[in-house]
């Protein structure tokens, strides 16, 4: 089994990991995966570094990134050569960009035969998967539209099966946005190398040392791109909120880490300063080591607009650390169903961490407040986390599941082929 999977590019990100582990386990015997990426801009961070640790060696097409450009044409060209010379047996896109001129390519490559004629295409599988999407939160009423008729487009007409992270995306996009038929849709969640969490308290202070933050303290930390959909500047506002309402009810003192670079950091470091918090956050940039990190916070948080799964927060679970985050996309599945409270809160107790409403910053600065103040509740939900993401969210399963439905889709290919050999003996036996 030949398989080619695209993505626009590897930047700092979930999904430039996911593409990772998947080309390095699904190489075997039995199959071979071939990785193609693009280029990542300037002002974001490559984790090519990952993927060469990993013992992958992307094909890297210089013309393809995440903005729409005339070069798009030339790399749709270079990705149907490219379909030409590998002869996949499945194509495998990942993010919007690269699901957009995969697919365009997958479709030219699939009906660019002398079998066209008569109707007979290319045995060759196409699958994209929705890591998170851009019909609501990136752009324009206009523009999201027209990606929108894309993405509407491209699912009838050159798409075998969709793969989306959660009943929550499903849901969304399909029954929302009106994406696909509701049988080309199949749920596979992200998976991870959870082992490399295991030891993690062991290394509390590496990070802490390096800051200068005090083992008494609480450290409360958002890690992701520093870009509008993240909302960074949501969190410096609720910070904000927290330290002048003076909610903090634990005697411990609390300091913020943003854990993460990009094209906004410069006018965030100006929002803290002008909030009056820049000596309570401290911005630590993109960091490489994981582990160290999530082991050096007692509060994991995300503020984003819009999400698919986002592996920050599956990691901070992997790490026994309780999350608090905006009630979005694939969040919500994380988080679990909201525990009875008995009164009106502008938060919500979950079995796996607190939801809040989106730019809700008051209900923010309460719902962290109650993580501050209740050490039980963090360690209560912290180990939920931990034991969910044990369950569900393996490495492993991710490819064993990944695996079954390329196989699946093979399997249905021929079982269709052979039927179709098999009416055209019987009509000629007729004849």
């Amino acid at each position: 089994m030949k398989i080619v999977r695209i993505i626009a590019r590897l930047n700092v990100g979930g999904p430039a990991k996911h593409v990772v582990w998947l080309t390095a386990g699904l190489q075997s015997g039995e199959s071979e995966t071939v990785l193609v990426a693009g280029t990542v801009p300037p002002g974001e961070d490559d984790m090519g570094y990952f993927a060469e640790n990993s013992g992958v060696k992307p094909i890297f097409i210089p013309e393809m990134s995440r903005e729409i450009s005339p070069k798009d044409l030339l790399t749709v060209w270079k990705l149907y050569r490219l379909l030409c010379q590998q002869r996949p047996d499945v194509v495998h896109t990942h993010t919007a960009k690269a699901g957009t001129v995969g697919r365009i390519a997958a479709l030219l490559y699939r009906w660019s035969t002398p079998g066209a004629l008569i109707g007979k295409r290319r045995r060759c599988k196409v699958v994209h998967t929705y890591h998170g999407h851009i019909f609501h939160s990136y752009y324009g009423p206009l523009k999201t539209r027209f990606f929108l008729f894309i993405e509407q487009a491209l699912a009838r007409l050159a798409t075998d099966r969709i793969v989306v992270i959660t009943e929550q995306q499903r849901a969304e996009i399909h029954d929302r946005f009106r994406v696909g038929r509701r049988g080309q849709f199949v749920v596979i969640r992200l998976g991870l190398d959870i082992q490399q969490f295991a030891e993690s308290d062991s290394k509390r202070f590496l990070l802490r040392d390096q800051f200068g933050i005090h083992p008494g303290e609480i450290l409360v930390g958002i890690v992701g791109r520093l870009t509008a959909v993240k909302n960074h500047e949501f969190f410096l506002r609720a910070v904000s909120e927290f330290k002048q309402r003076g909610v903090n009810a634990s005697e411990a003192p609390v300091r913020f880490m943003i854990i993460g670079g990009g094209l906004l950091s410069g006018e965030l470091e100006q929002l803290a300063e002008s909030l009056g918090v820049a000596k309570d956050v401290i911005f630590a940039g993109n960091r490489n080591d994981a582990e160290d990190f999530y082991a050096a916070l007692d509060i994991v948080a995300l503020t984003s607009k819009n999400e698919g799964t986002p592996l920050t927060l599956i990691e901070a679970m992997a790490t026994s650390r309780p999350v608090i985050a905006t009630a979005v996309g694939g969040v919500v599945d994380l988080l679990g169903s909201p525990e009875p409270s008995g009164q009106p809160l502008s938060y919500q107790i979950c079995q796996r961490g607190i939801s809040v409403p989106v730019d809700n910053s008051t209900a923010f600065a309460l719902g962290l407040n109650r993580l501050v103040s209740d050490a039980a509740l963090r360690q209560a939900l912290g180990e939920n986390g931990r034991l969910f993401v044990e369950r569900n969210y393996s490495k492993q399963r991710l490819l064993d599941d990944i695996n079954s439905l390329y196989r699946e889709l093979l399997r249905l290919d021929e079982s269709v082929s052979v039927a179709s050999r098999s009416t055209k003996r019987r009509m000629a036996s007729r004849i």
